[in-house]
């Protein structure tokens, strides 16, 4: 068995994905501040994840590659970008609100310690148990 392919593991490496995208994202909406009619672009993670968490569907987990798959759909979640069309920022028909867009790189930054420093905290841990310390 592979200890790095388990699903808490993987909805770590995603999350850590959601926020490298989340920064580029919020790079270049940051860039294009005065570009008119730019609209904003977000990233949609934390809600999908949140939603196949909370799903009541069973996925059974695949320990050979000829074991029959136990219920459908994925186990890994992908995040989505996607465009603020509706919302007008200044009269240039642009949307992007830049220190509402400092706040998120922020937030994003936080998040993203977070996460990598949980990482670093279960491979230690994996490191120590095959070690035998």
């Amino acid at each position: 068995m592979n200890i790095l392919q388990s699903a808490s593991f993987n909805r770590l490496e995603r999350t850590l994905d959601a926020a490298v995208l989340r920064q580029t994202v919020s790079a270049n909406n940051i860039a294009n501040v005065d570009t008119p009619n730019f609209k904003r672009s977000d990233v949609v993670f934390e809600e999908l994840l949140s939603q196949q968490m909370n799903s009541k569907t069973l996925t059974g987990r695949r320990t050979h590659p000829k074991h029959i798959p136990i219920g459908g759909g994925t186990s890994a979640v992908e995040s989505k970008i996607v465009v603020d069309n509706n919302s007008v920022m200044n009269n240039n028909l642009n949307n992007v609100d830049i220190d509402a867009e400092m706040s998120l790189v922020a937030k994003n930054q936080l998040r993203y310690n977070v996460v990598a420093q949980q990482v670093t905290h279960d491979i230690r841990n994996i490191r120590t148990v095959i070690g035998g310390r």
